[in-house]
């Protein structure tokens, strides 16, 4: 392909994104903006969401004009911040002004070393309290009525999106300052901002205020590097959101987990190998797209995804998936249990009991409790063969054919707990393992293939580029530095216009928005 036939394609693509753009904008009913700007549960407000560009492209405008003015730039941003909350959670955006007021108090408190056990111990009360009520409520009644032999029927009790990741980030700074480790924060503004910052609160990165906290007045600097960084993450996240995981599970993956017993046994295991790819591709993408929104609004967060199906065991499984979430449990849960100071039993126990609960904080569900459970399991037996079956030091790394098969191992692993994690029920997940063990059928996987070949190729796509040599995105990072504004504009709408071309016409939320 000569480049005046590739420029040709490009303008022919804006053409029609910007027509597709103008026959929306024509559809629009004005008078029912209101609609638009109020919370509809049935529409919250996504990053991969048309309104959320729209909204977001007026954020930015305001954001300029007050760079260079401290407290009014921090206010604003905090004010959008419960904004975006009450379009996704509506009224109950309180819960989250409650804990930010009371925690902020509270560490004030137990600063002063005055009875700082009790201060700790009411700040986790009124946390935890409503994670428990809203998350837990109907999960642990129901045990206790089914222990009891009574017909218990759920209450009605509303999720508030992200409750789980704003709970986590303000228990982390209490117990940070309870540690000693940072001093708390002067000004409640400074705090209500590191609680709320709208690009990690619905689904993480859980930040933490060790990190967080220096960034907050610092002077706005958005150098052309972040820049670059900003732009390839949201590309990228939206990609990987909006294309790869929205597709392939629309179009394959929840066909294949609410039907299993319609699919031969070959199907149900490419079914469950797009859900690997779909999982991953939506969590990352969503964290890939925070992590770039916030570099362009001038702060840096740390990696949440690092390539894991790449980890040559489930302990570097750990170190690469959900990075943020898998530290946190470590340094507040496993360390809180004793860790590994404790002896070698004990430290087999922690690890158990660290994953159990890790599985539950996904999801009141014996599904996700037995999740965490086996990974748990798999993290003791680890560490038990890899320090005193093979004597391994902690930096030993598999290489050559050791190495590959390391990586299938663990990957399939990681698939098998995932069927768990997906299904509802215990039968439903014993119901594919048996059709993928029991019903093969591998004469049926070439029609298969043809009748699927959209979503094959999507699946191949994600994989392939997972296991990119980490090179190739520092290239394309240096390339995107050099480039203009223009060569920005012209990615990003080639990116909203294959995401126009393959969505859905329901708003596809972020797997995660239920943890």
């Amino acid at each position: 392909m000569n480049i005046g036939n590739f420029l040709d394609q490009i303008l022919f693509t804006l053409e029609s994104f910007f027509q597709e753009i103008g026959v929306y904008i024509g559809s629009l009913n004005f008078s029912k903006i209101g609609d638009i700007l109020l919370y509809n549960q049935r529409e919250p407000l996504l990053f991969s969401s048309g309104a959320f560009l729209f909204i977001f492209l007026l954020f930015m405008i305001g954001y300029y004009c007050l760079r260079n003015k401290v407290d009014k730039r921090l206010l604003f941003i905090t004010l959008f911040s419960y904004y975006f909350f009450y379009k996704s959670s509506g009224f109950y955006f309180f819960l989250l002004f409650i804990v930010t007021v009371s925690d902020f108090y509270i560490a004030k408190r137990i600063a002063n070393r005055q009875y700082a056990k009790l201060w700790l111990a009411l700040s986790l009360l009124i946390d935890l309290g409503l994670l428990a009520y809203f998350k837990y409520t109907n999960f642990f009644v129901g045990m206790v009525a089914q222990m009891i032999g009574n017909n218990f029927q759920p209450w009605d009790i509303f999720l508030p999106v992200g409750i789980s990741f704003y709970t986590f980030k303000t228990i982390s700074y209490v117990v940070d300052v309870y540690r000693g480790k940072i001093q708390p924060m002067d000004k409640l503004l400074d705090y209500a901002f590191y609680v709320s910052f709208f690009p990690t609160l619905l689904a993480g990165p859980i930040t933490r205020a060790t990190d967080f906290g220096p960034q907050i007045r610092k002077p706005l600097h958005i150098s052309r590097e972040m820049f670059a960084w900003g732009v390839f993450f949201i590309i990228t996240g939206l990609f990987k959101k909006a294309v790869i995981s929205d597709y392939i599970s629309q179009n394959f993956v929840d066909r294949i987990f609410d039907n299993p017993t319609l699919f031969s046994g070959g199907e149900v295991l490419l079914g469950l190998y797009g859900y690997c790819i779909q999982i991953y591709c939506d969590f990352s993408g969503y964290s890939d797209m925070a992590i770039g929104i916030a570099l362009l609004l001038g702060f840096h967060f740390p990696q949440n995804f690092n390539a894991p199906y790449r980890s040559i065991s489930i302990t570097d499984f750990w170190r690469r998936w959900h990075i943020s979430l898998s530290t946190w449990i470590r340094d507040y849960i496993y360390i809180s249990l004793g860790g590994n100071r404790k002896g070698k039993v004990r430290q087999y126990i922690n690890l158990i009991i660290t994953m159990l609960l890790g599985g539950l904080w996904h999801g009141a569900s014996l599904n996700f409790v037995a999740w965490g459970g086996m990974h748990g399991l798999a993290l003791a037996v680890h560490k038990f063969f890899s320090q005193h079956i093979m004597h391994h030091d902690r930096n030993y790394v598999s290489r050559g054919i050791k190495k590959v098969l390391a990586v299938v191992l663990t990957f399939h692993f990681v698939c098998f707990t995932w069927i768990f994690f997906r299904q509802n029920t215990f039968a439903a997940g014993w119901t594919m393992i048996r059709q993928i063990f029991m019903n093969f059928h591998p004469e049926l996987l070439l029609q298969f293939v043809n009748g699927y070949k959209y979503v094959l190729a999507f699946m191949v796509f994600g994989f392939v580029t997972h296991f990119l040599p980490d090179r190739w995105q520092e290239a394309i990072i240096g390339a995107l530095k050099r480039s203009n504004v223009v060569v920005y504009a012209v990615l990003i709408t080639a990116v909203i216009y294959i995401v126009i071309q393959v969505k859905s016409s329901t708003i596809q939320p972020f797997i995660y928005f239920q943890f």
